[in-house]
């Protein structure tokens, strides 16, 4: 069974080259004709992106796809891998002959020499529709309720194809009774869990328990099959208590904060907690910078989402970028990319660190430990998306506490790149950004691409490294939840004396830690000088446990960071807006952008309004622009093609300021 999944096109090629949804059923059948097995070789993507293809082995037979490095690996039980295919959601591009399989813990690119698509589609074709008798339960097994049940509800697929094993072994007539009952049910639970946010443990409990219940009530009155379906249940029901007591344990555990997130570290090296503030700083503030007390709370909590299908909205979108499809405004959050990139630079006092350690591989430490500090903030973050920057938006962040001021332009926008600077007494920070987001069918995928660099005046470092890939699982049901994964080079372009090498460590099914750090600096020789280890959401150690010392903790979560989206005490003070301080900015600024103040503000019906109002004049600007090349205020395009701060921000904020200043009216 397949279904399009491409938007209208009057291009022939068009169509041909669009990905298309294969959805089956997961389980064996009696009385029908088993598929054939299938096996060959298949070219797949290497474990971490953008790092080639290599040539493996696959074994398909009853929906389990296994593969190897050849045949002989397979038939020795030497796997590289084991897909559950049915549980899995598969695109496939028939002309690029590309595969694509979200299994959830993995996502798996395939391509493949010859078109093989019916190697999946065959389960529906030759287990449903194989027996005329079966026309009118086929049609019911291909209803939509039933075809997004497979995607949303994985758990529940073991459920439904033991439903279906015990009907097509009984009378006709009963069988097509249950599964109207059936499709009523799983209508129901589609309606229930129709949510961008991941729907509560209790609700999956009970939806999942009616459906078992509902199961075996349908087996004890199948009668004519009763010694098969006792043989057949018997593993079912401990399959099942297995399977279900390692769900909801891992949505415990995933909702449940770690106990060392909120203990007050006794380490004399904890340099992250919100009060130590250094007050040598004061000393050294920014010209024409003012303290100021900032908000603790954002002014209105974030919105219900459960009355969107984020389903009807991504099914015409696997496999393509998302940040150009258009989203209600409920599905964001109050901040902009601009103010993400700004959030990388939380934990800025670490870069501080590093600019009075006279050791280089110390300076490497605290360098590397501020690399990972930059993804701890996402951990909380899976509930919406920034708002996308339009061109020409800007946004500024000055803090003379933290002692460093922060500016950021959006300097295109097909492709988006963001780029932005930040300066301080000790530190000069800055990147472009280009990010890739790729929707699979069950998850997300963003990899950035780009360089962000540091430079440290006093000892004349310049540090370079690139980004990892970002995955959020669970897109569509179930505790959403993101790791990232790939591995971090840290490297001082101004000197060979030591590099660095982090490794985000991509979560396995089989070990129950995630969120694991680890890395090694070493000098130009390749001599291990220190370890690093640790998780990027909690703390970063230093040396071999137990006697590790701890370089960086993160700091504590606001306590009702889940009615206001997860933000943490920094991000919630990014889009502050101070009276005296609008004065100040110029009129690009994101703080001043309509829709998004209003969505933190919950005013949902105006914010979405305003943002359709912002996305038509941008079109509007495009058009009167044509061919003419945008023309960035506050960045230049450099020599290698990156976007850098051409350092005129904050004199035209100073003297004469941004009123005398032509901007283009973004919203």
């Amino acid at each position: 069974m397949s279904r399009s999944n491409s938007s209208s096109s009057s291009k022939l090629d068009s169509r041909q080259d669009s990905w298309e949804i294969v959805e089956g059923l997961r389980g064996g059948f009696s009385n029908v004709l088993e598929p054939q097995k299938q096996e060959g070789y298949m070219l797949k993507r290497r474990k971490w992106p953008m790092k080639g293809w290599h040539k493996r082995y696959f074994f398909l037979d009853k929906g389990i796809l296994k593969y190897g490095k050849c045949s002989a690996d397979i038939e020795k039980g030497k796997l590289h891998g084991c897909i559950d295919v049915g549980l899995s959601v598969m695109a496939i591009k028939k002309k690029a002959k590309c595969i694509d399989l979200d299994a959830e813990e993995n996502i798996y690119h395939l391509k493949v020499n010859r078109n093989i698509s019916h190697l999946y589609s065959m389960y529906m074709e030759k287990s449903l529709l194989a027996k005329p008798a079966h026309a009118s339960v086929s049609a019911l097994l291909l209803s939509d309720s039933f075809s997004l049940s497979f995607t949303l509800f994985p758990l529940l697929n073991l459920l439904i194809s033991m439903l279906i094993f015990f009907l097509l072994s009984t009378d006709l007539s009963v069988c097509e009774s249950y599964l109207l009952d059936l499709n009523h049910l799983l209508q129901s639970m589609e309606v229930l869990h129709r949510t961008y946010s991941a729907p509560s443990i209790q609700a999956l409990q009970v939806s999942t328990l009616f459906l078992i219940h509902f199961t075996f009530n349908c087996k004890d009155s199948v009668d004519e099959s009763r010694p098969l379906v006792h043989q057949v249940s018997n593993e079912s029901r401990a399959s099942i208590t297995e399977s279900l007591s390692e769900f909801f344990d891992a949505q415990e555990v995933l909702l449940s904060a770690s106990s060392s997130e909120n203990e007050v570290s006794e380490d004399d090296s904890y340099i992250s907690d919100i009060n130590s503030i250094n007050l040598d700083l004061l000393h050294h503030l920014l010209p024409g910078s003012v303290l100021c007390q900032h908000r603790s709370c954002l002014p209105s909590p974030s919105p219900n989402n459960s009355t969107i299908s984020l389903w009807n909205i991504l099914r015409n979108n696997i496999g393509k970028d998302l940040s150009k499809v258009a989203m209600p405004v409920q599905l964001n959050e109050p901040l902009n990319t601009l103010q993400r990139l700004c959030e990388e630079l939380e934990y800025s006092e670490l870069l501080d660190k590093a600019a009075n350690t006279q050791d280089p591989f110390e300076r490497m430490v605290y360098v590397a430990t501020f690399v990972v500090s930059g993804y701890a903030s996402s951990y909380y973050r899976t509930g919406g998306k920034p708002f996308n920057p339009v061109l020409g938006e800007t946004y500024e962040c000055d803090r003379p506490d933290k002692g460093l001021r922060f500016v950021a332009e959006q300097v295109s926008h097909h492709p988006p790149i963001s780029a932005c600077h930040a300066e301080s007494k000790n530190f000069i920070f800055w990147q472009d950004v280009r990010c890739k987001n790729k929707f699979w069918g069950k998850s997300m995928e963003i990899v950035p691409v780009g360089t962000t660099h540091v430079t440290l005046p006093g000892f004349g470092d310049h540090y370079e490294w690139n980004k990892v890939t970002s995955c959020i699982h669970n897109i569509l049901s179930g505790q959403r939840w993101i790791e990232h994964y790939g591995e971090i080079s840290i490297r001082n372009s101004s000197s060979d004396i030591c590099q660095c090498k982090i490794t985000f460590v991509k979560a396995k099914y089989w070990n129950s830690s995630v969120n694991e750090v680890e890395g090694a600096i070493t000098d130009n020789k390749g001599k291990v000088i220190h370890k690093l280890f640790g998780k990027w959401q909690e703390a970063v150690f230093c040396g071999d446990p137990p006697s590790a010392t701890c370089i960086w903790r993160a700091n504590a979560m606001p306590v009702d960071l889940e009615q206001y989206y997860g933000f943490t005490k920094f991000a919630i003070e990014l889009n502050e807006l101070d009276p005296s301080l609008k004065l100040l900015l110029p009129p690009t600024d994101t703080r001043l952008r309509v829709d998004q103040r209003l969505l933190e503000e919950g005013n949902l019906e105006a914010a979405e309004e305003q943002k359709q109002r912002i996305e038509q004049l941008q079109r509007e600007r495009r058009r009167v622009l044509e061919d003419a090349t945008h023309q960035p205020k506050f960045f230049r395009r450099s020599k290698d093609d990156t976007w850098v701060s051409n350092n005129t921000y904050w004199e035209l904020r100073k003297d004469p300021g941004f009123t005398q200043i032509d901007f283009p009216t973004l919203w």
